[in-house]
């Protein structure tokens, strides 16, 4: 083919009028959490935190303090687990604010916000890949449950709904992780601040001990944390014993962190500087 043909093909494709569809959101965030689940690819250490982690805290909490908290280690794992459960994916949410403060600082966000597709796509794509590293870990602290003795009472559709329990949480949860990542300037800023969020938030909680025994103050702190309504409504179900109310709760609490941290997240995606 000569030369002038070919210049002739590209001034054709030039001015061609017939421009490709503009993918929708559904398609775009689709794209960009295949993007996150990708960099597992290339840095398989991101899956320590859903996969050591939880076998440290399970392994640790059940033979080093089991017997001194609940009598006997298998009673202790019936306890432990829903928590352990909920601990596990709780700790998981940090790295969607991570992940989004290095795209901040690589200028990758700038690239995306450059481009003609519905605006939240990278958001929205993250937090899904996030889902993801979520059941992961549910699955991982589930079986190794099973292993040491777990053994629950509640059906598996019940399992399955608290392990959806705890996903919707966990995404209520995230959003307010993208506005410390969009906040701050380093990403050991945003696992520093986020982490001192989280510690006291999940160990003021009915994870690793009933409140039933601590001071009424700080009893009734421990009630109304949201990660202790959580921890409850999962034992229920896991148990064959759960209490809509409970559910109802988890998922009021999931509401209001969507409602309040989602808008707040778009306004500084959008006008990030």
């Amino acid at each position: 083919m000569s030369e002038e043909q070919n210049m002739a093909k590209m001034r054709a494709a030039l001015v061609e009028q017939v421009r490709p569809p503009r993918p929708n959101g559904i398609a775009t965030s689709l794209t960009f959490a295949w993007r996150a689940l990708l960099k597992i690819k290339y840095v398989p250490e991101q899956l320590l935190d859903v996969t050591f982690f939880p076998v440290m805290f399970t392994l640790m909490f059940t033979y080093l303090f089991g017997g001194a908290l609940a009598g006997s280690t298998s009673e202790y794992l019936q306890f432990l687990i829903p928590g352990i459960l909920v601990q596990t994916v709780i700790f998981t949410t940090v790295y969607t604010g991570v992940s989004l403060n290095d795209d901040v600082s690589k200028g990758t966000f700038d690239r995306f916000r450059s481009l003609p597709i519905w605006s939240p796509s990278p958001l929205v794509g993250a937090l899904i890949a996030d889902a993801v590293r979520y059941t992961i870990a549910s699955i991982i602290v589930i079986v190794l449950g099973l292993i040491l003795g777990f053994r629950p009472t509640g059906s598996i559709l019940e399992i399955v709904a608290s392990i959806v329990l705890v996903l919707i949480f966990a995404f209520s949860l995230s959003w307010i992780f993208t506005v410390i990542g969009l906040i701050l300037q380093t990403s050991k800023a945003v696992m520093g601040i986020s982490m001192t969020f989280l510690f006291p938030v999940t160990f003021a909680s009915n994870i690793f001990v009933d409140p039933a025994t601590m001071p009424g103050w700080l009893r009734a702190a421990v009630n109304a944390n949201p990660v202790s309504m959580l921890t409850t409504a999962i034992r229920g179900l896991m148990g064959g014993r759960a209490a809509v109310a409970e559910i109802i709760w988890v998922l009021i609490a999931s509401a209001v962190l969507i409602l309040i941290f989602s808008p707040a997240t778009m306004y500084l995606y959008r006008n990030k500087r």
